[in-house]
């Protein structure tokens, strides 16, 4: 029988920084800690068939800022990564080779070679995917609520559009989270452990206490119950909803055409909700609040995504130029020159 192998230094510290280092003395969330998780992640999987060993065999002299250099490049040429999600998972390396420095400083002159690995410039800033009211109503018509999980999904993409939440936001819900008498309202726990609530229409408040009366809890506290979950009573991953709204907007584009050309994921579904705010007149400081934003900056991008919005913008500062002319013909004296120049 073989003796089991020693982890390596690496593996000691990847349990310390992931146990201890992230959440507790960066009290970060969980969230953010799935997040460098999966970037550590892909970096093992890459360093191993790199190196020709497995992921447990690898330590901290692997991690060289040459390998990783070709990693980076790696996800954006052949995982199709945008320049925005290249740079989050370098944030990450950067961060667990700063903890790896302050642990064995025999190590610092590569592992500074690493966190001098540069964040990469984006040409220009991505276009803003949502979706209007009539693709928003096609996509929930497409979904069959005759069955348990089309009913699932109905009140989850409902739930979605109402608040605005991220997806992970949505999926962490659970029934002590939610409040079906008036003011019916959610409970979301957002970025960095920040608990904020949202009002949902009293139509999503039905389809939310249908589905929780609909199946039964198998949590000793029910109260602690997740309400999103899968056909195996598991919990729904962002990698299901996003499986399951690729599926819904290819059968809504039959009634919805204008659906074709966009690439909807369900972050998409959270811009939806901003544009429409915006389109309602709500300011942006109350959209911030309300989508859990850090700051206005974050808010104020929807405020160039929307061609209606832009419209409304223009004929509030130019609203003569959008009036028929007098008499169908241009007035050229001085009481009208201004105008005139306005309407050129």
């Amino acid at each position: 029988m073989m003796k089991p192998r020693s982890p390596t230094a690496l593996g000691r510290d990847l349990v310390q920084f992931f146990e201890d280092f992230l959440p507790g003395q960066r009290g970060l969330s969980s969230h953010t800690v799935r997040s460098y998780r999966d970037a550590l992640l892909l970096l093992l999987q890459y360093a191993a068939k790199d190196a020709k060993r497995p992921v447990e065999r690898l330590d901290i002299v692997d991690l060289t800022a040459d390998r990783i250099a070709r990693f980076l490049q790696f996800l954006e040429v052949e995982r199709g990564n945008a320049i925005a999600t290249r740079n989050a998972r370098l944030g990450a390396i950067h961060v667990f080779a700063r903890f790896l420095a302050t642990r064995h400083p025999e190590q610092l002159g590569s592992l500074q070679a690493v966190i001098g690995l540069p964040f990469k410039r984006g040409n220009q800033e991505r276009p803003i995917e949502y979706l209007e009211r009539l693709e928003i109503e096609a996509l929930l018509k497409s979904i069959d609520q005759r069955t348990p999980l089309g009913r699932r999904d109905y009140a989850l993409f409902s739930l979605m559009f109402n608040t605005g939440a991220r997806v992970q936001e949505v999926l962490d819900v659970r029934r002590r989270d939610v409040r079906l008498e008036a003011p019916c309202q959610v409970r979301l726990h957002g970025k960095g452990n920040k608990i904020r609530f949202c009002p949902i229409w009293p139509a999503t408040a039905r389809l939310m206490h249908n589905l929780m009366n609909e199946r039964a809890a198998a949590d000793p506290d029910p109260a602690d119950e997740l309400i999103f979950t899968n056909a195996r009573g598991r919990p729904l991953t962002r990698f299901g909803v996003r499986y399951l709204l690729r599926r819904y907007v290819e059968t809504a584009t039959i009634s919805a055409p204008t659906l074709q050309g966009k690439c909807i994921h369900p972050h998409s579904l959270r811009h939806s909700t901003a544009i429409a705010l915006l389109k309602a007149g709500v300011d942006f400081a109350a959209i911030s609040q309300w989508l859990g934003h850090a700051g206005l900056s974050t808010t104020m991008r929807y405020a160039r995504a929307d061609l209606d919005l832009k419209r409304q913008a223009l004929a509030q500062v130019f609203p003569d130029a959008l009036a028929p002319l007098r008499g169908g013909k241009l007035m050229l004296d001085g009481r009208d020159l201004t105008g005139w120049l306005r309407r050129i």
